[in-house]
């Protein structure tokens, strides 16, 4: 959010401005969740300015809906992606959380939903935590890919225990060390590293 408005940030470059303003550096952002036409988001959302929406169980269409999906959090030093009701029954009070879906490994295990066999190629974006919670790994495919592929990666190369699908089409990264700021329509939720 822009501390001057309380608006959202839409836009990469628009965050970095901001920040440089306020003396702290952009090091590294994702779109970081699935969003409505007015760019607010799908599932629960808390950043340091609140929650901009509760955890949603509800049944619908769409990626977001393929159940289980999962909120990826952050606790001080730690953390986490738990499965949507999981999150919502052990009463976690993250400082920021987002929720998309579908989960893309669960446990250890690939999303049973998700289709070897799978027509469906896009790119993607996800993010997957550490067994101890300690390491975040933010995953973008540069071509399009199926979510079994793009989840037998988390679970095979990265192995980590829980992945979550974060977007497709509007996947974009912001990363000057391998100079990638990747222009296009504006976003809904964001995660970055800001030093």
């Amino acid at each position: 959010h822009s501390d001057a408005e309380n608006e959202p940030f839409r836009q990469f470059d628009t965050l970095e401005r901001e920040l440089d303003e306020q003396g702290e550096t952009l090091i590294f952002a994702m779109n970081g969740g699935m969003y409505h036409e007015d760019r607010s988001p799908v599932g629960f959302y808390r950043d340091t300015y609140g929650d901009q929406a509760s955890v949603n169980t509800n049944d619908g269409p769409g990626n977001f809906h393929l159940k289980p999906n999962g909120v990826f959090w952050l606790s001080g030093a730690e953390a986490g992606i738990t499965e949507s009701a999981a999150y919502l029954a052990a009463g976690l009070e993250p400082v920021y959380a987002t929720q998309s879906g579908p989960m893309l490994v669960i446990d250890g295990a690939l999303h049973p939903g998700l289709n070897p066999e799978g027509t469906s190629h896009r790119r993607r974006n996800g993010v997957g935590v550490s067994a101890d919670g300690q390491t975040v790994h933010f995953v973008i495919s540069d071509a399009a890919v199926t979510f079994h592929d793009f989840a037998t990666l988390f679970r095979d190369v990265i192995e980590v225990p829980n992945a979550l699908f974060l977007d497709g089409q509007v996947s974009r990264i912001y990363m000057p060390q391998i100079n990638r700021n990747e222009l296009g329509t504006d976003l809904g939720p964001i995660v970055a590293v800001v030093e």
